[in-house]
């Protein structure tokens, strides 16, 4: 996986990430990170800075990285915990980043994310979770509904974000809770919604008739610890 940016080379660096190989700009001088290279044998290649601005659209910062790609964890290990995130076939990767900064910040067990037709974790995403990557464990699984039912059989209640639902604060979290934020455009899908327990909704009184993503996870998960307390 190719990330950039000097905020993503610290937090490679201060985690146990494999780094396969570096481009550094001729005028890059981040000390810290320069000598951390040299100290531990890293393969570093200097390349012109106009090379990398075609190369490597977006702001690169002089460094680019070349790194094993994130290890995703297996569902039968959230089996025992408490609070998990699911994400319904999300697309945007900063919704995702911002959404597993706010997992980590609010004590999040797991994020479970489908494996196909949805961001995965990529530089973007490692980007905007500033940091909080290296804490969170996300689970990718083949499918949301059959995941749904294993969680189900090991004691999870199941709640589903909609519009058309419970008020979120009237809802009851006193159980091992899987939260669903559902897709940017489309929401939770019939097959997933089907599955829930619960459908929770944030009631709305402007003229939108609906919140970003990363907005709605971050309302509804600080509602569940908030009861948990």
């Amino acid at each position: 996986m190719i990330v950039f940016g000097k905020n993503v080379a610290e937090e490679v660096i201060n985690s146990k990430i494999k780094i396969n190989s570096v481009f550094i700009a001729k005028n890059f001088s981040d000390r810290g990170i320069l000598n951390f290279l040299e100290k531990n044998n890293i393969r570093t290649q200097i390349i012109d800075k106009n090379i990398m601005d075609k190369k490597y659209k977006g702001n690169h910062q002089g460094i680019v990285l070349d790194i094993e790609d994130y290890k995703y964890h297996k569902l039968d290990e959230v089996y025992s915990s408490n609070f998990v995130v699911i994400l319904d076939h999300l697309e945007d990767p900063h919704n995702f980043g911002a959404i597993i900064r706010t997992c980590e910040a609010a004590g999040v067990d797991y994020i479970i994310i489908p494996k196909n037709r949805s961001v995965e974790v990529n530089s973007t995403v490692m980007k905007v979770s500033a940091g909080a990557l290296n804490n969170m464990k996300i689970v990718e699984v083949s499918s949301l509904a059959a995941a749904i039912d294993k969680l189900k059989n090991n004691g999870f209640w199941v709640y589903g974000t909609d519009m058309d639902g419970d008020e979120y604060t009237k809802v009851e979290y006193d159980s091992k809770t899987a939260l669903v934020i559902g897709n940017e455009g489309n929401g939770i899908s019939k097959l997933v919604s089907d599955k829930c327990d619960f459908i929770i909704s944030i009631p709305m009184t402007g003229k939108i008739n609906s919140l970003n993503a990363s907005v709605a996870a971050g309302i509804t998960i600080y509602e569940v610890v908030r009861q948990r307390r």
